[in-house]
């Protein structure tokens, strides 16, 4: 995989951060893999435990989203709340999304509390289109940016 075929994470951990490091693991395997070039979690500046688990897997705290994109090494970012949980075959299922062009697109995750459960999402795009979005948050960035739900991850 090329350095042009890899994301940067965003993790938005500000409203819950419990399910963070089982999510940081899953994020292991793409980083092994090539996928994953860096992770960068925004979390309150008085967040508990935020900086040690940031030193302990390598990651990045940041206070915002944009912020959190500025610092970005990787044109493609998929932003992801912290209790986002993937999918078998995820680093596939974006590598293959990656190479095909890299739209714009809505990340499906595991469905909380079974098949019909609620279904967390994260939102995969390019760093620029990040720019300028002030108070950026995951339902925000689906609805300005106009993503349709498409099944990747």
């Amino acid at each position: 995989m090329s350095v042009g075929d890899m994301l940067s994470v965003i993790i938005d951990a500000r409203g819950e951060a419990e399910g963070l490091p089982g999510l940081l693991a899953q994020l292991t395997a793409g980083a092994v893999d090539g996928l994953v070039r860096q992770v960068l979690i925004v979390a309150a500046a008085d967040q508990p435990g935020i900086d040690h688990l940031c030193e302990d897997m390598g990651a990045e705290a940041h206070p915002t989203i944009e912020a959190a994109g500025a610092a970005a090494r990787a044109d493609q970012l998929l932003i992801l709340p912290a209790d986002f949980r993937l999918r078998d075959g995820w680093i596939r299922s974006l590598g293959g999304h990656l190479t095909r062009g890299a739209e714009p697109a809505v990340v499906t995750g595991l469905a909380e509390g079974g098949l019909f459960g609620r279904r967390p999402f994260g939102v995969l795009v390019e760093r620029g289109r990040l720019e300028g979005r002030r108070g950026a948050d995951l339902q925000r960035l689906r609805r300005d940016l106009g993503l349709r739900a498409r099944r990747i991850g």
